[in-house]
């Protein structure tokens, strides 16, 4: 989700392509050998296999919301908050929406963790509208697809915690017009075949037609995705 709101805030056209991941194609498998999504293969030929790899690749094109220019903090601080949610939060999230997959791993532990982490960015929250300051950035946009992920593990238990802050910074990005822009379904794509349109010039989403030629691929997504920017 979050490579696709780099990819459209910064006014990449792209092909994507959706893949069933228990079903990979052999366009997936060309393109990335190890086979995980996103994937965005640019122009050129390198090939981009981290969602925040083709984020940061997508705003160095172009930026107009300052996406990369935080009015507090730097990039760097930005990218280090941005590594404690791939990391250490990413992990408990995943052991409390998906226990039968851990087992081993105590989800009371697991919550605990992220519940911390949370406290903290709503503390942060507390004296900004934005995690760096007066208007969205960077960390933001890659941090809030997996808040909302938590949140939507139980969402009565979501709304109990003492986090107002946090709570407020989630809605307003869920109600955003660039998240619903980028959140359509799209068909499984099977090899040989077009991909469709990203972003569409209406904000709808659309078959690829004549007007333009992609040129470089994006594979992602929980089905597969192949996006081609130009």
């Amino acid at each position: 989700m979050r490579a696709r709101l780099a990819l459209a805030v910064s006014g990449q056209t792209c092909e994507v392509r959706e893949v069933v991941l228990k079903n990979k194609p052999q366009g997936l498998l060309q393109a990335s050998p190890k086979a995980t999504v996103p994937v965005l293969v640019l122009p050129g030929g390198q090939v981009l296999e981290q969602s925040l790899h083709i984020m940061l690749w997508a705003l160095a094109q172009h930026d107009p919301d300052g996406w990369r220019t935080p009015s507090h903090g730097s990039m760097e601080d930005m990218l280090a908050l941005i590594a404690e949610c791939d990391g250490p939060f990413k992990q408990a999230l995943d052991r409390c929406k998906y226990p039968s997959r851990y087992p081993d791993a105590p989800i009371d532990a697991a919550r605990a963790q992220a519940m911390a982490w949370l406290s903290a960015l709503d503390a942060r929250l507390f004296t900004q509208p934005h995690l760096f300051g007066s208007h969205a950035a960077l960390a933001d946009m890659a941090i809030a697809p997996f808040v909302r992920q938590f949140a939507g593990i139980d969402a009565d238990w979501w709304a109990a915690q003492p986090w107002p802050h946090l709570q407020a910074w989630l809605a307003q990005w869920q109600a955003a017009p660039l998240l619903a822009s980028v959140m359509h379904k799209l068909p499984a794509w099977v090899d040989g075949t077009e991909g469709v349109r990203f972003p569409h010039p209406q904000g709808i989403w659309a078959p690829e037609g004549c007007d333009g030629n992609p040129t470089a691929p994006l594979l992602g997504g929980q089905v597969e995705r192949r996006v081609r920017s130009r």
